[in-house]
């Protein structure tokens, strides 16, 4: 259970607004980021950066 409260601090602190917080989230989730970020076998940076503006949109919208 120790992970999950670490993982809940970890992501109220991004909900208010602390810079690390959210740069360590997105660390966490930059495999599915990456994966998901890449068109007909071609890595699309774009992609990257929109699936990572959105990711913290829900963090901002996350309701704990």
């Amino acid at each position: 259970m120790g992970n999950a409260m670490e993982f809940i601090d970890l992501l109220l602190a991004a909900k208010q607004g602390e810079k690390e917080a959210v740069l360590e989230l997105i660390r966490m989730y930059n495999p599915l980021l990456t994966k998901n970020s890449i068109v007909k076998n071609v890595f699309d940076a774009d992609l990257y950066q929109e699936l990572c503006l959105v990711l913290m949109e829900c963090i901002r919208l996350y309701e704990i």
